[in-house]
């Protein structure tokens, strides 16, 4: 379902609650959703490990839901926890409900955490689910897509954002995907984008995040990654090749987990 529309009133109370119920949060005391969409046990535990490093907080404060084995779920998942982080999906498509039975329980899940405040930090997969629920558009191009390291270039928003300001200016990351938004939904604000594609976004005056790109993945896991899935992204060794030798350290980029965890969640 799509985003329910809020008067300014509302969103200023929000906020005010969020910040008062979050502000005696101790680092230490955390406790994370880590939704994922995976079913290689290499990547799924990369994945894991990915977030934790670059949040600062420990793999003891993550706690799992893996929608392929178990794809029916609600809002009650949420119980107990402090903020929720979506992963990427190697294979699920977001544009293949039938195929993937998990993907509206994904999408109701994004929808009720924009809605009720709930902080979240959604990258790929978690980015194209989000604009599909709150009634984007998301489109697939097999000729020309993204694989590897871009420059994500950002907005005026940008500077004003409770994250990306913290941010020099634009910025490498890694992006892998061959589905995107070339326009966001309403309620949302474009942060960063390369020529491609919308690539950050926050819902006006929610604590909620995503990223079409992965600031959870450094140079050194993607290497691993693409090894796992060059079948699927490449065209072969030569162009596997191509993409590892060209691969930049994303350092701006692994930031905004930590950015997340230090002036939103404590």
């Amino acid at each position: 379902m799509p985003l329910l529309n809020y008067a300014p009133g509302h969103q200023l109370l929000a906020s005010i609650l969020y910040n008062n119920k979050m502000s005696k949060k101790k680092q230490a005391d955390l406790r994370v959703l880590l939704l994922q969409i995976r079913e290689d046990p290499v990547v799924t535990k990369e994945e894991q490990e990915s977030f934790a490093l670059h949040s600062g907080l420990s793999l003891a404060q993550f706690s799992i839901h893996n929608t392929f084995d178990n794809p029916d779920f609600g809002p009650e998942i949420l119980e107990g926890f402090d903020a929720l982080f979506v992963g990427g999906a190697s294979s699920a498509s977001v544009l293949k409900p039938d195929e993937y039975p998990f993907i509206d329980s994904c999408k109701n899940l994004l929808s009720h955490c924009a809605e009720s405040s709930f902080p979240t930090f959604a990258s790929c997969f978690g980015f194209q689910a989000a604009v599909l629920a709150f009634g984007g558009e998301i489109i697939r191009d097999e000729e020309v897509y993204e694989m590897g390291t871009v420059s994500i270039s950002l907005t005026g928003a940008a500077s004003t954002d409770p994250l990306f300001k913290y941010l020099s200016g634009d910025f490498y990351a890694i992006s892998v995907h061959k589905e995107k938004a070339i326009k966001l939904p309403e309620n949302c604000l474009l942060l960063g984008e390369t020529e491609l594609c919308c690539q950050a976004f926050r819902v006006i005056d929610r604590p909620f995040w995503c990223f079409q790109f992965h600031p959870e993945l450094n140079r050194p896991c993607l290497v691993e990654r693409l090894g796992v899935y060059k079948d699927q992204y490449t065209d072969g060794e030569n162009q596997y090749q191509e993409v590892i030798n060209a691969l930049k350290e994303v350092p701006e980029s692994n930031s905004l987990v930590r950015l997340f965890v230090e002036k939103i969640l404590i």
